[in-house]
């Protein structure tokens, strides 16, 4: 029982930060940015590019992240900045296909072969029947951070009740003085960042590859939607309720229903028990567990 929440909460540590910079940026701007698994990716492949270079794992992860964080600026002020004045649909629409040039760049530049961080090697850490790695605790302590440097940034400054009145009304916002545009553009940083390092915490437990963003794409929109997309913080609840889904389908030994001693699901049935348990609650709460963060502030 203990290993299998533990493999809940390193899946849920995958899908976390990507969702919840998903939720973030789609609270201000209103349409669902799919590019945002291509920054997750980036953020992934250019720490460990800089690694391989020389620079120390911390600084590199830091130096990664801010570069995503730039480039997620840049592909809003020229790509979808002007993609939004003709309607949130085709903005989704070229953020899918922005998303497929950046596959194509990457296995261009990295090719498709899986790239990873050079780690050294030490043995899990055993207590209780529960096995972990050094790596995968500093994977969950760096995504635990991480969410709660966003949690308090959101609810105990100046930017995070700016970021909650121009998302629930931006033009009431603007017209109280508060400089929207400046506060959206923070956001869009600001998730970038969140989504780089969510892509260098999967990195960390194992390995990334140019495929990451695509394979990421299902579940991280199943988990933003499921906690209630624009509310960010419903997102992590939505990525913890996935990973044990999705935990459960392919770790449970379902021989006594099969007539047979040991019968396990192949992985590729976790996006199935992940989307069944999607339109089940949606079913009973259209708006996602949580209520929408666009609707609640």
């Amino acid at each position: 029982m203990l290993q299998f929440l533990m493999d809940a909460l390193l899946r849920a540590v995958d899908l976390s930060l990507i969702a919840l910079a998903l939720s973030c940026v789609y609270s201000l701007i209103r349409f669902p940015n799919v590019a945002l698994v291509q920054y997750a990716t980036s953020g992934a492949l250019i720490a460990v590019g800089l690694q391989a270079a020389g620079l120390p794992l911390a600084f590199a992860i830091i130096v990664a992240c801010a570069l995503v964080g730039l480039l997620a600026l840049a592909m809003s002020v020229l790509i979808f900045e002007k993609l939004l004045t003709i309607s949130p649909a085709i903005a989704m629409i070229g953020s899918l296909a922005l998303s497929m040039i950046f596959t194509a760049a990457f296995l261009v530049t990295v090719g498709p072969r899986p790239q990873r961080f050079d780690l050294p090697i030490a043995p899990p850490l055993r207590w209780g029947g529960v096995s972990l790695t050094q790596v995968q605790m500093l994977s969950v302590g760096l995504t635990v951070l991480a969410i709660a440097a966003f949690a308090l940034v959101l609810f105990r400054t100046g930017l995070g009740r700016c970021m909650r009145a121009t998302a629930t009304n931006r033009v009431l916002a603007e017209a109280t003085g508060i400089p929207t545009r400046r506060v959206t553009n923070a956001v869009i940083v600001i998730s970038g960042v969140m989504a780089a390092l969510g892509g260098i915490a999967i990195a960390l437990k194992g390995e990334t590859s140019s495929q990451l963003g695509m394979d990421m794409l299902l579940p991280i929109f199943a988990a933003a939607i499921l906690g209630g997309l624009g509310n960010a913080l419903g997102a992590v609840l939505g990525a913890i309720i996935i990973a044990l889904a999705e935990t459960f389908v392919t770790n449970t030994n379902f021989g006594l229903l099969a007539g047979q001693d040991f019968y396990f699901l192949p992985a590729s049935f976790a996006s199935v028990a992940s989307f069944g348990l999607l339109v089940l609650i949606l079913l009973v709460r259209p708006a996602g567990i949580l209520v929408s963060e666009v609707k609640r502030v």
